[in-house]
């Protein structure tokens, strides 16, 4: 029986010889029965549980390796009113509910951490220092591409997201990050679906629309 790989640990070198794509099943989970959650059952959703997702997510790639998703979990009720004062009023509801929601958030101090994460590179850490407007679109950018692996990571651990971006950032990040280090991006409530958790399905692009072919 093969030995048991903890999903931060690389795989031998042999498996990538032989891709092969997700089963149906796995597909359906991720994507196709996939809908954003807007109610939620009172299951509690661990740190542990939010860790091991991202220590599955944080292996796909970001340029230079930057890394530079920060996660602030919000579960408190103290916490929750604090970040109610800032969602959308339509977003409210479902945000008291769950029993964690994640602001996912950039580092715009990410660089810091350059030396450990691209040791190979030990200039590029200075490179950003004094590019403050570049080193906040790299942190932006490389984060929200981050946000994407998450809901997907939070599917694949079995629980159900809903994403949000209806709330003041400016106030949010104000009450949340007052030492300015961080800007918030997305919302995430994250739990169990409740019966009433999904909407229908809006349409898609089909691909015709949305893909070029050069």
């Amino acid at each position: 029986m093969p030995a048991t790989r903890s999903w931060s640990s690389p795989r031998p070198r042999t498996w990538w010889t032989s891709w092969n794509a997700l089963d149906p099943t796995a597909q359906d989970l991720l994507f196709h029965e996939a809908h954003t959650a807007r109610a939620f059952t009172d299951e509690p959703v661990t740190d542990e549980q939010v860790a091991a997702v991202y220590d599955l997510i944080k292996l796909a790639p970001t340029a230079f390796n930057s890394s530079p998703l920060r996660i602030t979990l919000v579960r408190s009720p103290e916490a929750k009113q604090r970040l109610l004062r800032h969602v959308a009023s339509g977003n409210q509801r479902q945000t008291a509910e769950a029993p964690v929601t994640a602001i996912l958030a950039a580092d715009l101090y990410f660089h810091e951490k350059l030396p450990t994460l691209v040791p190979a590179k030990p200039a590029l850490r200075d490179s950003f220092e004094g590019d403050v407007e570049g080193r906040a679109a790299s942190a932006k950018l490389n984060a929200t591409l981050q946000i994407g692996y998450f809901l997907l990571g939070v599917r694949a651990a079995g629980f159900a997201a809903g994403p949000m971006s209806g709330f003041d950032a400016a106030g949010l990040d104000k009450e949340f990050f007052g030492d300015g280090r961080q800007r918030s991006l997305v919302l995430v409530n994250i739990g169990r679906p409740a019966d009433s958790a999904f909407a229908p399905r809006q349409p898609r692009l089909s691909a015709d629309e949305a893909v070029t072919s050069l």
